[in-house]
Order: structure tokens, then sequence, then C-alpha cells
């Protein structure tokens, strides 16, 4: 039974979503948008229809759909069609539907950033076992401790850096000098950190500084950060890493915004510090994931913070081919954002029965072994650790998310939280507006929209 407090969230969905309502399901195959019960298949199986986007996602997912059908399905007399949906456009639709209570689609993609706003129109992923997955991906697809998503792809953040420039730091001729340059950056004289996992912020800043040529002329990098400052939800998502590693949240104890804190101060200071100081380019201001990627590989920058799905082309692209080093996100007690896409079953779905079946394959080694192989990242250990071999990076991606991951409060309206926190903080990290302003503005924001 939901709380009154979640399923207020319908409002907020059907508000959102209205000029959508009625809409047709955009390129659906045969038999999208029929009703329960349809056994209209060659075989009299029960069809279940589930929403995914198109890409390397829905490319992936497509091979364990065509898999079940042939196999475990004829079993279980079901037989899955995959509905695929424009990237830009599938929440929104799936909102106007959710605010419906329609039953045109069996099973909905959802997101742990969208749970809380999903988990009204969804009912309990039963068959999800957190013991095969990464604990902070099925944590956050959790409402009020019920497991609403069978967790997918699983994403964080690593600090991607320059091994090689790094490594130079060892040198006891550059002492003197990265000393010199903390001192007029920060404000005190520090020694090189040659071990990134180790960092504070402040040593990554000193060294970040030391690689620019503004403070260093020998810096092979005209800069040391590439800071994704643009006014945008997903550069938030990298920013709370900042907030959660001083010891933040989103929300105190008593469950009012925080970003005033003392915590959400200092990670406003830090974005403000590396781009007042010229640490990062000017043109940072509107830089999401492409240009980090960019600034790195191009030897424009030789650190930052960045998506773990960046490796693959970080580590065999340009400057940071062979060279590419990752560590956890800086910070007196490191932390890195985790979140999950996933699937969920429709709670009015007129199939539930044949769903359910079809979600419990899905959340088997076997369905994500294949899923992996088709060029998935499922959210399990033991299947990212039979990957290493082919992506290094899954090693750090199980540490961290077990570890250091954590998952925002699953609040109704996660998503406009996120918009809301870039909006108002994105002026502050450029030093165009005062950290406790944008931050008492930003907590304002949050207010408004949990309330």
């Amino acid at each position: 039974m939901q709380s009154k407090k979640l399923m207020a969230a319908a409002a907020t969905v059907a508000a959102s979503a209205l000029v959508l309502v009625g809409c047709s399901s955009d390129g659906a195959g045969d038999g999208a948008g029929t009703t329960g019960g349809d056994t209209g298949t060659a075989t009299g199986a029960t069809k279940v229809s589930m929403v995914l986007w198109p890409g390397p996602e829905g490319d992936a997912m497509q091979q364990v759909v065509d898999f079940y059908n042939a196999n475990q399905g004829v079993q279980d007399g079901v037989e899955v069609e995959q509905i695929l949906l424009s990237r830009e456009d599938t929440f929104s639709k799936q909102a106007a539907l959710m605010s419906v209570e329609s039953d045109e689609y069996d099973i909905y993609f959802t997101a742990s950033y969208l749970i809380g706003q999903h988990a009204p129109y969804l009912s309990p992923a039963e068959e999800v076992d957190p013991s095969i997955y990464l604990a902070a991906s099925v944590e956050g697809l959790q409402v009020e401790g019920v497991q609403f998503g069978v967790p997918l792809d699983t994403s964080l953040h690593y600090m991607y850096y320059r091994e090689d420039l790094v490594d130079t730091l060892a040198d006891p001729a550059n002492a003197a000098l990265y000393s010199s340059i903390a001192n007029e950056v920060l404000g005190k004289s520090l020694t090189p950190n040659t071990d990134p996992a180790t960092w504070t912020w402040d040593d990554a800043l000193a060294t970040a500084a030391f690689f620019t040529q503004s403070y260093n002329p020998d810096s092979p990098t005209r800069y040391g950060y590439a800071l994704p400052a643009k006014n945008l939800l997903f550069n938030t998502m990298i920013w709370n890493n900042l907030l959660w590693g001083a010891g933040g949240n989103w929300l105190n104890d008593a469950g009012e915004p925080s970003i005033s804190s003392d915590a959400g101060l200092r990670a406003i200071e830090i974005y403000a510090t590396i781009y007042d100081k010229g640490l990062t380019s000017p043109d940072s201001a509107q830089w999401e994931y492409a240009e980090t990627n960019a600034a790195l590989t191009t030897g424009n920058a030789m650190m930052g913070l960045q998506w773990n799905a960046a490796f693959a082309e970080l580590s065999t692209t340009g400057e940071t081919a062979g060279n590419l080093g990752i560590a956890p996100p800086p910070g007196t007690g490191p932390r890195t954002h985790v979140h999950s896409l996933a699937v969920a079953q429709n709670k009015f779905s007129l199939n539930p029965e044949a769903s359910q079946k079809w979600l419990a394959f899905l959340a088997t080694e076997e369905a994500m072994a294949i899923y992996a192989e088709a060029g998935g990242v499922p959210s399990m250990p033991g299947i990212l650790r039979g990957m290493v071999d082919t992506n290094a990076s899954f090693e750090n991606m199980i540490e961290y998310a077990n570890e250091i991951g954590y998952s925002r409060p699953p609040l109704p309206r996660e998503f406009d939280v996120y918009a809301a926190l870039a909006e108002k903080l994105s002026p502050a990290w450029l030093g165009l507006e005062s950290p406790e302003s944008a931050a008492a503005a930003a907590d304002q924001a949050m207010a408004d929209l949990i309330d």
C-alpha cells in the first residue's frame, strides 16, 4: 500500500505531461496498444509489451527478448514485444500514459532518478534478488523500502586523469613550483600527492593548477580540469559528488533542503574556484558530456569527473589513450553518484502474470549475460567481473558502487529537483552569484518541489 504522499505524485505527473495525454505509441509494432490478455500471436502465447529507448540499451535488450521468446517464453506461454520510443520523449510519453492509468504498455522503462515519480503507477518487483546486484543499484530503485524496478545498466562517476602527468609530480624538482602554485590558488602550501585515490579537493585543485599553463607555462595541457558547468540536470548529478563527498545531502535529518549547509557551500565553492581561477576553459560554462571528453582526449585538460560510460572513448582516443587513470571523486569521504536504468511492471497492466514471468527471467544472471554480451552494462558484479578483459573500468565500477556509491532521496519529483538545482547553482559555479545566495535559492526551489 503506497502512502498518501507517494500517491500525490499522480497530480504532478499529470500536470507535467497533460499535452501528451491521448497520444498513440510512436513507431510501435503490431500489437502495441492492445488490451490485456492479448494472445494474438502465432503460438497463442500472451503478448507482453515493454517500453525501452533506442540505442545500445534497446539493441542489447532485443537480444534478450529474442532469446526468451524462443526458449523460456515458450514454456511460460509468454511472448515479449519491445517498444522503442525516442530517447527524447520516452519518459514524457510514459508520464502521460501513467497520468490516465493507461494499460497500453505492460512494462515501463524507468530509472533511479524517476522511480519516486513512477512508483504510484508500478507494481513491486518481487523477483529481484538483491544478493546478485550492486547494492546501490538495487537501493536506488526502492521507495519506502519497496523494490519497484528490475535493474539494467548502472551509471556512476570516476575522476579520470592523465597517469603520465601525475607521475611527473614524483620528481622532486617539481615540489617547489607545485607548493608555490598551490599557495597562489588556494592560499596554502601543499606538497604533490601522486596517489589520486587519496586526493582531497585541495589536492585535486592544486594539481589542476599545476597543469594549467597560466600558472605553469611548461604544462603539457592548457588547463588542469575539464568542468561540465552547463545548466543541465545531468551536470548536477556530477556536482552532487562534491556535496556527498563533503558529508552533505539534499535533505537534512528533518527532511528539509540543505544545500545551504557547510557541505553544500563548500561544494559550490570548489566549482567556483575551478572556474574563477582559470583551471578550466572559459568555454566550460557550456560543457557537458561530449565537451568534457573532448577536453581530455585533445590534451586541453588533464583531469575531470565524468561518467563511467566515457571509459571506452577516453581509454582509446587521443592523449588519454594508454595514459588514462581512474580514481574515486575527491573528498574527505569520497562518494559517487550511482543510478540505474530499469524496467518495471505497469500497475494497470492487463497481463500481470505474464509480465511477472518475463521480469523474473530478466532478473536472472542468464538474461543479463546475454544483455552484457550484446553491449549492455548490467548491474550484476558476477557478470561485470567476466567482462573486465574488455573493459578494465568494470573493476572500479564494482568497487565504487558497493563501497562509496550513494542514492539520492527517492522524491516524487526527483528529476525536477535535478533541473532546479542546475538552474539555481550553475551561476554560482561560474562565479556569477555568491554560494550563499545560490544555495538559498536552490533550497527554496527544492522546498517548492517537495512540499
